[in-house]
């Protein structure tokens, strides 16, 4: 063997790894990509009607931004929660939040079994 083949081979090696890290980053780790980077600090007056749903992002953890997420006809937004428009609506829509799911054990149910006359 040349010895740069086996620098090519590691190379190769390593394009693939990171291919395939990239590739899976997003299912292991979804919260880290789904953050918003930039917010903004206004919102066009009928855009909170048209609103189905919205999250609120900490700036702790994955995310470094404080944020409102607006889930608008399967497009995301990103607003500031200092909008005092916001944040009465958000007040008036708390129904729009989405419920966290428990990932706990869901408990069995037992079956009765019915006794046979005989």
């Amino acid at each position: 063997m040349a010895p740069g083949g086996m620098d090519v081979s590691f190379v190769t090696a390593l394009a693939v790894l990171a291919a395939a890290v990239s590739l899976t980053s997003p299912t292991l780790f979804p919260e880290a990509f789904n953050c918003c980077t930039k917010i903004s600090e206004e919102i066009p007056k009928g855009i909170l009607r048209r609103v189905e749903r919205f999250e609120v992002q900490k700036h702790d953890g994955l995310c470094h931004l404080h944020a409102v997420i607006l889930h608008i006809e399967g497009r995301k937004f990103c607003v500031s929660p200092r909008i005092k428009r916001l944040k009465k609506w958000m007040k008036k829509n708390k129904h729009k939040i989405p419920r966290k799911r428990h990932h706990g054990r869901k408990q069995r149910r037992t079956k009765t079994l019915k006794k046979r006359r005989e």
